[in-house]
């Protein structure tokens, strides 16, 4: 186990044994709960720290039988059947404590030990009853086959020479000769699935070879790449170390600007306020008192346009009133069918006249005078005079943390040199290298026996080869003598008169059956043996090995030593109490996890302790709590601020006379539509009788059409009265709707401001702490993404141990699917050789009687001289001389 040292030597960097785990500083619960009701830290920036240097591994521990794996899959239905037990875990424990100090006979007499002996027996029954049968076999057989030698060389059991006749002599032959032919096909089966799994193993040695190879080739790959992935988790430091120095150069942007941030989310909204008196911005601010201004500019022009337009409209209206009133008084009128239309026409001249009468309406020049006054002065400069001295607060946080921030830089670069420093104190590579030279020195050792492999299992290739021909020469002998029996079998020859081809089949048929009675016992022998160990060993090692079921025996605590509760760490650290099993190993490295946490190596050298002692301690802690921000001398709005908010509140707006102004707004310019007026005029005049009257009417006509066509249509042509007038009335509106709420504003505005500098010059000072706190713990949190980053490497990247469990894997699938299965399959093929060559036997001798030349045969004579078969009694006869077959007297 010399090697599992080096790997844990590497590892903890030469850390001994000594080293003790160091408790992690723990934070109080009042501490936490107190800073869960505060408001959470900003996020901290992830820090890239690159990808460590991987380990590309060679092995792959997986194993795909091919086509012989349904053989595989047949012996193990086999053994199911023969053991479908489950795995006996608790057994198996209870015997190894119980026998820790050795076997004796005497301790058995107990009943504990009694009570596992009839469990144990109850778990092998199966292979009991079957290798009990195996051994019957082997005793028996031998046993039978004399008896039926002796039994033969008497003339008995089909010993004598004679062969009585009988009808179904054909049916028989027949049926004897399909069952021998069938057996010899089933043996035939067998011989190649055993001769399959004889070549197997040997076709598996270059698969062996291989995976020894890659498993030795990965364990230096480990070695060498180890060393270069601790340089680079010790060369990461700089990252975090860089970004914050980084952090640290932009001290006042960073800490400044959170400060500055935290204080805007309650003074932004005062200067707001004194912005939003049109708007949310100090934009939107100025266009509201300059909307207010064109407002105001819109009422005082359109009201003097329509002052002096209405003036002239109404000395227009009355000229032409009176002059259609004298054209209406003339005689003409009188006459009475004149008289009802004059009289209608005099009725509408009250309707010539302006309907509004804009020259009572209020003058807004004054409050007009006083925005433009407020107007000269830029509200907007003097608001970002506030904001620029608000914003001052970097470069203040900066000027007051310039020594801090130099202090901690020299820290950081101290740090980084003990960092390095013990990561140089270890020989790691030294220790590295020498795992290697151990590394090819035992490979070579391996590859020095390759030579005593390839002999040896040339010899067990020959050996089992040898058994397999056993069982063909069986097979020859009963296909030899199948051939030549049906070959020379001749229906008129009578059993002593035979053929000598036949009778050399029999001979054949026979000479099996006896090389069967000397072999099959043996060979029975193998295959018990065989089965009883590849069996046991597949049921107790493979099949647990492969659900993992062994290592929790191997796991089970306090299984070796009544004092030593784990057996892995005891071995490798000498400290049986550490939480360590093989099965986690085992599961971590099949993941392939780091060593550090596989071998849970922070029991010999706590990482997280060094990391807490050396990237982030007490002094660099104590150095930045020392930062210290004062915001006495912030200023957000000066005086003349002020005073023009409370001018452009008191602007004289809210004194217009608003309802009056809509009044007269709303109402029309004249009192009937001109045009329509004409219009009507004329229509009445032309009901009257062509003359001067009609002539005149039509005149004053003309005369109101020019009016409108030479006043009111250029005096709404040029203002845009129409629009002019819904422009009023929104500018009115709007003069109405800001004068109710600018005194409120106003005073609104200037307590919010006085409230915010207040917060800043008094009660900053616990913003300027949290930010503070949240700003060093920004800082904090870079060498936390490095300790965690650097653990997060160790237990996943950083000497993945995936060769440790390929190692594991290997050795199962040499163990067990190379040679366990093919052993297990060969005498699975070899049994059923056996069990067949009984039936064999059976059949060969019966059907040898019908192709042997027998000395005696039956013949039949006649009791009368009526050719009656049941008077027909047959009698023995001896065969007729050489003479007689050649014919001659």
């Amino acid at each position: 186990m010399l090697w599992t040292r080096w790997l844990v030597l590497l590892l903890c960097w030469g850390a001994t044994a000594e080293q003790q785990v160091d408790e992690r500083d723990g934070t109080p619960v009042e501490a936490r709960a107190e800073s869960q009701r505060q408001r959470s830290p900003p996020p901290v920036e992830p820090l890239n720290f690159g990808f460590v240097p991987a380990a590309v591994y060679d092995t792959h521990a997986y194993f795909e039988p091919g086509p012989i794996g349904l053989l595989f899959h047949m012996v193990h239905a086999f053994l199911y059947v023969v053991q479908p037990n489950p795995f006996p875990k608790d057994l198996i424990v209870k015997v190894i404590q119980q026998n820790m100090g050795g076997i004796k006979i005497e301790e058995w007499r107990k009943p504990d030990n009694v009570v596992l002996l009839l469990q144990t027996i109850y778990y092998e029954s199966g292979f009991l009853i079957c290798a009990t049968f195996g051994i019957l076999f082997v005793v028996l057989v031998p046993i039978i086959g004399l008896c039926f030698c002796v039994c033969r060389c008497c003339e008995n059991c089909g010993g004598e020479m004679h062969q009585r006749q009988r009808k179904n002599v054909d049916c028989q032959r027949g049926f004897y000769t399909a069952s021998l032919i069938a057996t010899s096909i089933f043996i035939s089966v067998g011989v190649l699935i055993a001769y399959a799994a004889n070549h197997n193993v040997s076709a598996q040695i270059k698969n062996t070879r291989r995976l020894i190879n890659t498993n030795m080739r990965d364990l230096r790959t480990f070695a060498n790449n180890t060393p270069a992935q601790i340089d680079y988790l010790t060369a990461q430091y700089t990252t975090a170390k860089n970004k914050v120095l980084s952090d640290l150069d932009n001290i006042g942007p960073l800490l400044g600007g959170r400060i500055h941030s935290q204080l805007e989310r309650e003074v932004v909204p005062s200067l707001d306020n004194a912005l939003r008196m049109a708007g949310a911005k100090v934009e939107n601010a100025i266009k509201a008192m300059r909307e207010t201004k064109e407002a105001l500019e819109s009422v005082s022009s359109s009201l003097e346009v329509l002052q002096e337009g209405t003036a002239k409209l109404q000395a227009s209206l009355s000229g032409e009133r009176a002059s259609l009133s004298n054209t209406l008084s003339d005689p003409a009128c009188t006459n009475g069918a004149v008289s009802p239309t004059c009289n209608t026409i005099r009725s509408t001249l009250a309707q010539l006249g302006i309907s509004s009468d804009y020259s009572k309406l209020p003058d807004v020049n004054h409050a007009l005078v006083n925005v433009n006054t407020v107007l000269r002065t830029d509200l907007s400069n003097i608001v970002q005079k506030g904001y620029s001295s608000f914003n001052d607060t970097p470069q203040l946080v900066k000027e007051q943390t310039k020594n801090i921030v130099s202090g901690v830089k020299g820290m950081l670069d101290k740090i980084g040199t003990e960092i390095n420093g013990f990561a140089k104190m270890f020989t790691v590579e030294a220790s590295l290298s020498n795992f290697t030279i151990f590394l090819n020195q035992g490979q070579k050792n391996i590859e020095s026996y390759y030579p005593q492999v390839d002999q040896i299992d040339f010899y067990r290739w020959i050996g089992c080869v040898a058994v397999l021909c056993i069982v063909v020469l069986v097979l020859a002998f009963n296909t030899l003598g199948l051939l030549c029996g049906v070959c020379g079998y001749d229906q008129q020859a009578t059993p002593t008169t035979r053929g000598c081809l036949s009778n050399t089949g029999g001979n054949l048929l026979m000479a099996g059956v006896g090389f069967s009675f000397i072999s099959v016992w043996v060979l029975m022998a193998i295959v018990t043996s065989l089965f009883v160990v590849g069996g046991n060993v597949e049921k107790m090692v493979c099949e647990p090995l492969a659900n993992r079921q062994l290592f929790k025996i191997i796991d089970t605590p306090f299984l070796v030593h009544p004092a030593k509760k784990n057996f892995l760490p005891g071995m490798l650290f000498q400290n049986p109490n550490i939480d360590l099993t093989l099965g986690s190993m085992y599961r971590d490295c099949y993941e392939n996890s780091g060593l550090y946490h596989s071998l849970q190596l922070e029991t010999m050298f706590n990482i997280n302790s060094f990391l807490n002692r050396t990237v982030y301690n007490k002094d660099l802690a104590k150095v930045l709590e020392g930062v210290q921000v004062d915001l006495q001398d912030v200023m957000l709005l000066e005086q003349a601020g002020r005073d023009n908010l409370i001018n452009f509140a008191n602007s004289g707006i809210g004194h217009i006379n608003y309802e009056a102004y809509l009044t007269e707004v709303n109402k029309g310019v004249t009192m009937v539509d001109l045009l329509s007026f004409s219009t009507d005029l004329e229509a009445q005049a032309d009901q009257l009788p062509r003359g001067a009257l009609e002539n005149a009417l039509k005149g004053h006509a003309s005369s109101i059409r020019q009016i409108h066509r030479d006043q009111v249509v250029p005096m709404e042509q040029a203002m845009k009265y129409v629009k002019a007038r819904s422009t009023l009335s929104q500018s009115i509106k709007q003069l109405q709707r800001m004068s109710n709420d600018l005194p409120v504003k106003a005073t609104n505005i200037l307590s919010a401001i006085d409230a915010a500098e207040y917060l800043i010059t008094h009660n900053a000072s616990h913003v300027v702490k949290r930010e503070t706190k949240g700003y060093t713990e920004s800082l904090v949190g870079y060498f936390k993404q490095y300790t965690a980053w650097v653990k997060n490497s160790l237990s996943s990247e950083v000497a993945q141990c995936k060769p440790i469990s390929n190692i594991v894997d290997s050795m199962e699938i040499v163990g067990c699917s190379f040679i366990v299965d093919s052993l297990n399959t060969f005498w699975f093929g070899l049994g059923g050789c056996c069990v067949f060559l009984i039936p064999s036997i059976i059949v060969s001798v019966k059907l040898a009687k019908y192709y042997r030349r027998m000395d005696t045969e039956d013949v039949f004579e006649d009791s009368s001289p009526y050719s009656n078969t049941l008077t027909r009694f047959p009698r023995a006869s001896a065969p007729p001389s050489y003479a007689d077959w050649d014919g001659t007297p």
